[in-house]
């Protein structure tokens, strides 16, 4: 099956000998009664531990990654969480990407390094500086494109060196979505979800995911999902699953819109820099025509007046942090989502207060221009 097809169908088959529902219904029950005190019924004993819900979402997910196993979450900090306390152990080192998403760094420097794991950031969208590393080091960590500056990294040669040093790679997925990009298929070894996201795209369910192919790994990850017990919920599983079946839809029109608007800001006088990497100008355009279908939703821009006051006029465009749904979202990362960064390290990477970051939504292309002209 191709993908659209694949997400609608996978994992959610009418049960035909029952009901004959055509959606897969939400297992709202807690527990399980069984028969034999040996066997749980159906394999499902209690919600926590797996639920007939999440686990058709999980497979979904799994799937639409071109995965073999898929774990889901109450948020994508909870999935960033069980990795770290599933497979690191204290001295392990991570390696990340500097430009990273501020929680996933706060995870790193404020709750992690307690436990003995260290933590480094280098620029990895020259593999070269992955190479150059001394020492061992047990994870490699990514967003490829990077929040909030849209930076591309080559998945295939990071892993290729990564797993020369016996390191595992994980790629924060995201803002592409396995709709536009499968990390597995270029050699990551786990794939990370806030499904909060393009996922679910309606902008009504808090979760995360996981997706991977190794059994070891797998077992390790499932057992503290449910030690930890920070599970999606039901009524999360099935919003997520049915958001997924029109993901690619909806990525198609996200991508055409935002590059539309990577080209009307760009040459617009008061806008210094577009960061899109749809755009042939930016750095990582060949890498990523290498390894995605389109280029999404998200882009960023520096902006040359008063940032307020801009965002103050928009029409269509909310200001609120999170991305990925229906509606236009737009923010500056200096005060909202990379907040948690020190200052200097924001500033050093470039997130100061004339960046702003968009979430292009699927509204009519037409109305978003003029709105932004309009502001402008």
């Amino acid at each position: 099956m191709r993908f659209t097809t694949r997400v609608i169908h996978y994992a959610e088959e009418p049960d035909y000998g029952r009901s004959g529902d055509v959606i897969h219904p939400i297992h709202l029950s807690t527990t399980f009664a069984r028969t034999d005190p040996e066997e749980p019924t159906g394999g499902f004993e209690y919600t926590r531990t797996s639920n007939p819900t999440r686990l058709m979402f999980e497979s979904k997910i799994a799937a639409a990654e071109n995965g073999k196993y898929g774990l889901a979450f109450s948020s994508g900090l909870a999935a960033e969480t069980t990795i770290l306390a599933s497979l690191l152990e204290k001295g392990s080192k991570v390696i990340a990407h500097e430009d990273l998403y501020g929680g996933t760094s706060r995870l790193f420097e404020k709750v992690f390094t307690k436990f003995g794991i260290t933590y480094e950031k280098i620029n990895l969208k020259d593999p070269r500086n992955l190479e150059s590393i001394k020492g061992l080091y047990q994870m490699v960590w990514l967003e490829t494109p990077s929040n909030p500056l849209l930076g591309v990294i080559d998945i295939k040669e990071i892993s290729r060196i990564a797993h020369e040093k016996g390191a595992l790679v994980v790629v924060d997925n995201t803002f592409a979505t396995p709709a536009l990009q499968n990390p597995l298929n270029f050699g990551a070894d786990i794939v990370l979800h806030s499904t909060t996201k393009y996922i679910n795209g309606h902008s009504d369910s808090l979760g995360g995911a996981l997706v991977l192919n190794d059994d070891t790994l797998f077992e390790k990850l499932k057992f503290h999902q449910n030690a930890i017990g920070s599970v999606l919920s039901p009524f999360d599983s099935y919003l997520s699953a049915r958001g997924l079946k029109t993901l690619e839809l909806r990525m198609n029109v996200h991508s055409s819109n935002a590059m539309e608007i990577s080209k009307f800001l760009k040459d617009h006088e008061k806008v210094e820099k577009v960061y899109y990497p749809g755009l042939e100008e930016h750095e990582g355009h060949r890498i990523a025509r290498m390894q995605m279908k389109e280029f999404g939703g998200m882009l960023s821009f520096r902006y040359k007046g008063e940032t307020k006051s801009f965002l103050k006029r928009l029409k269509y465009f909310y200001l609120a942090e999170s991305l990925g749904g229906i509606e236009s979202l737009i923010e500056v990362p200096y005060y909202m989502t990379h907040s948690s960064l020190p200052m200097e390290e924001r500033i050093k990477l470039g997130i100061d207060d004339k960046l702003i970051r968009v979430s292009v939504g699927i509204e009519n292309i037409e109305d978003l221009l003029e709105d932004l002209q309009n502001s402008l």
